[in-house]
């Protein structure tokens, strides 16, 4: 993802920013066994597509802070905790 972000750094170049890379992206790295089944044709493949995409862009916009060494740690440090 972080690699991905980076690209997007040169959308000036490419103009491939972070939603063309989400579009492109999202199917592969959010697969969908739904999709690919027979139950899912037409505009209905595309609204989960279009969600899929959504979900990849704002990661890609947030990379650094859902990556980030110290959220990490946020996280794994309170797993095992319940309130």
């Amino acid at each position: 993802m972080r690699h991905l972000a980076r690209l997007a750094d040169y959308c000036s170049i490419t103009n491939m920013h972070t939603k063309n890379l989400a579009i492109v992206w999202a199917p592969n790295l959010l697969r969908s066994k739904q999709i690919e089944s027979a139950c899912f044709s037409g505009t209905a493949a595309f609204m989960e597509v279009r969600i899929q995409s959504v979900v990849v862009e704002f990661i890609l916009n947030h990379v650094d802070v859902l990556f980030s060494s110290k959220l990490s740690s946020v996280i794994r440090d309170g797993a095992g905790q319940c309130s």
